[in-house]
């Protein structure tokens, strides 16, 4: 039996108690609504929820009766695993209204901490040769209500006041590949930043911007927030990088509508100067396909580095599916475009700076199993592309190592974390096959008085897993430890005041998680979770 979309709480109030300050509520499993066109579209992403995940389906309509059955089977199976549903799946009706207005009825009454929806800007198909148009044969309802469930998620969080954290399923994805394989804006995984001071920041983004804890004075003060940021409605995926000078920079995606018809999607960028101060103003970078509207809306999510002279190399995913770079100096004065011409790339670039100084980047191509690497030397080298490099990703799982010069990845054949630096002739096994997603970490951790690398992925069932190697020795091996409660995001990894390795995590009650390593230890180990 279906539900209606009535409420059970009045706007601006929610069934999930607000974060900051919360009492015995805030422990408890917040739920997932999944926002779909039809009950077919709810499968995949059913598929892909962890045990324990509280979830709640929204249907535009209710398909034809196989449609239907197939839903039921993958909440059946969702069952088997441990996930549980509070009631039956909301059904929309498309000729009642506001279809926005009834999706954020709906997550009145569910009370999410996680939306996850469809592709609002599914890749094209074919080129239309005559209009010199791209073609989507993606069915239109699924991009109409992957877009009025972003707006939806957007105005609920601002009425709830709670942070709500939203997935984009990748049009055209596999069916069997998890959430975090195929998103559409992913979510970073270097997001606690030491800033000037010492003090430590989160950002993470959310349904209605970017959301930020930050560390008190002293570790007795604990800390503030979450917060919502000023700045333009993003896409709800974020890049955020520690620039040379300590600063925070912030990098996403906008999506506005233009007055002349179409939408502007835009790559943005702001920076944090001092710790726990309003962000910077948020400055366009464009869109290597702005001639055309219908083209830069497809355009991939963003990735940054700096290189030894303080130069922000950013790049995206194009529409042709190569890579597009552009250069920023540190004076914030921006070089034109440019396009790397070689091997079609997938929506997944890592980009990190090279021991000698210059850039390196590499993306999983898109139509094989395989990666093609680019370097640039200095402002006097031209890009290189080498597509002989020994590096199969799984999707999802491409990160840039904390080392200079390192990229880190899960090997497609057996999900195995590895590293990879140009010029080796093969990957290195660093274990730890259980779990999904990028690897993060930091180097230069004090173990007893040896420099270590310190590596946090998401592990079995999205617990934190954490390992150590000897600085510059990845051959030595990983010895792998789970950390205890599961994560919503992918855990990052940051030096505190004091040099200590803190290690955070979002828990499935929305809730900030902090550990720190214990030093002076037998090895390596941290205190329990401080909830924040």
């Amino acid at each position: 039996m279906a539900r209606a979309t009535r409420r059970r709480a009045r706007r601006g109030e929610t069934s999930r108690e607000p974060l900051p300050g919360a009492g015995p509520q805030a422990t408890r499993t917040a739920p997932v609504a999944i926002v779909v066109a039809g009950p077919a579209d709810a499968v995949p992403l059913l598929h892909s929820e962890p045990a324990g995940s509280v979830i709640e389906v929204i249907c535009l309509d209710g398909g034809g009766d196989a449609e239907y059955r197939a839903m039921e089977a993958a909440v059946t199976q969702a069952k088997r695993r441990g996930c549980s549903f509070p009631g039956e799946p909301f059904f929309l009706d498309a000729e009642a209204g506001s279809l926005t207005g009834q999706i954020l009825d709906a997550l009145h009454e569910i009370g999410p901490l996680r939306v996850r929806t469809l592709d609002p800007d599914p890749v094209h198909d074919d080129i239309d040769r005559e209009r010199k148009l791209p073609i989507v044969n993606e069915p239109a309802a699924r991009g109409q209500v992957a877009r009025s469930a972003l707006r939806a998620a957007r105005r609920y969080q601002l009425e709830a006041g709670t942070p709500v954290f939203v997935d984009c399923r990748r049009a055209g994805a596999d069916a069997e590949l998890p959430a975090e394989a195929c998103t559409r804006y992913p979510l970073p995984t270097r997001w606690l930043i030491t800033g000037k001071d010492g003090r430590l920041s989160a950002y993470l983004p959310t349904a209605a911007g970017v959301v930020r804890w930050t560390e008190g004075p002293t570790e007795a003060d604990g800390w503030r927030g979450p917060e919502l940021l000023e700045g333009p409605e993003l896409m709800p995926g974020l890049t955020v990088l520690r620039g040379p000078e300590g600063y925070a920079h912030l990098i996403g995606l906008s999506r506005t509508t233009r007055r002349e018809g179409g939408v502007a999607v835009e790559v943005v960028c702001a920076t944090q100067y001092q710790t726990g101060r309003p962000v910077g103003p948020w400055i366009s970078i464009g869109n290597p396909n702005a001639a055309s509207w219908q083209k830069a809306r497809e355009v991939g999510f963003p990735a940054a580095t700096f290189d030894a002279a303080g130069v922000l190399h950013l790049f995206v995913r194009n529409f042709g599916h190569s890579v597009s770079v552009r250069r920023q100096s540190p004076k914030g004065s921006l070089a034109g475009w440019e396009t790397l011409r070689g091997m079609r790339t997938a929506d997944e670039v890592a980009a990190f700076p090279a021991a000698d100084g210059g850039v390196h980047m590499v993306a999983r191509a898109r139509d094989a199993r395989a990666a093609v690497h680019w370097y640039r030397r200095d402002e006097a080298s031209g890009w290189t592309e080498n597509r002989r490099i020994p590096v199969s990703p799984y999707p999802g799982s491409l990160s840039a190592a904390p080392e200079a010069g390192l990229v880190r990845f899960r090997y497609a054949g057996s999900n195995e974390v590895c590293a990879w630096w140009p010029g080796a002739q093969a990957p290195i096994g660093l274990g730890g096959p259980d779990g999904v997603g990028p690897v993060a970490g930091v180097a230069g951790a004090d173990i007893q008085g040896w420099g270590c690398t310190v590596l946090v992925r998401g592990g079995a069932g999205r617990v934190t897993a954490i390992g150590a190697h000897p600085d510059g020795r990845p051959d030595t091996g990983v010895w792998w430890s789970e950390s205890g409660e599961p994560s919503v995001v992918p855990p990052a990894a940051a030096f505190d005041s004091r040099g200590r390795v803190v290690i955070a995590t979002v828990g499935m009650d929305g809730r900030l998680r902090v550990a720190r390593q214990q030093l002076g230890s037998s090895g390596l180990e941290f205190t329990q979770w401080d909830v924040h």
